[in-house]
């Protein structure tokens, strides 16, 4: 059993829940291969151990990287593939190297297809995403940080909600393309 997995069987330690909004479209960057290149311009993590939300900012990206080390585990929705991916440029630590648990990763796995978090918190918690990442652009481009924030907010608590309930209750909700809801089973979590 490896850390990731002690840490969520006994349930106990820091968890910090986090995401981040980009300064700059995959479009900007010249293609998705480029992630590291978006620049952050938002993070939020919630921690289990001062049950408090942070917001940071590019020029706080040193507290941040302070903070997901000193995670017992780190919960997200894409974080290996993307998150990770646009911080790497701001710090030599080798984020993957954390205990990470990337529900994405794991929906995936268990499904062979990739849901967004959305459409999760849609079915399993009767809610939406407050909006999405191309209108976090350009609320970041028209200077409404605010908006920004509160978004990356928004996802963190869907995020913390739908790893609970999962963790809670055994499995995720989501429609299939044939219109029925559906189950993730999420025993393993």
């Amino acid at each position: 059993m490896h850390t990731t997995d002690k840490t969520r069987s006994k349930g106990q330690g820091n968890i910090v829940y986090f995401d981040l909004e980009t300064q700059k479209s995959a479009q900007e960057v010249g293609g998705w291969s480029y992630i590291d290149r978006m620049k952050l311009a938002i993070a939020v993590t919630y921690s289990t151990a001062d049950q408090q939300y942070t917001t940071f900012q590019e020029a706080d990206v040193e507290r941040l990287i302070n903070q997901l080390t000193q995670a017992d585990l780190i919960v997200g929705f894409n974080l290996k593939s993307f998150d990770y991916v646009v911080l790497r440029p701001y710090t030599p630590v080798n984020l993957w190297q954390f205990p990470t648990f990337d529900m994405l990763e794991h929906v995936k796995r268990a499904l062979g297809f990739r849901l967004s978090l959305d459409a999760l918190a849609k079915e399993t918690l009767r809610e939406t995403k407050s909006a999405d990442g191309l209108q976090s652009l350009r609320w970041w481009k028209a200077g409404k940080i605010d908006l920004v924030a509160a978004y990356c907010r928004k996802d963190v608590e869907i995020t913390k909600r739908l790893y609970e309930y999962a963790r809670q209750n055994g499995h995720l909700l989501f429609r299939g393309r044939d219109g029925r809801v559906r189950r993730v089973n999420t025993m393993s979590w």
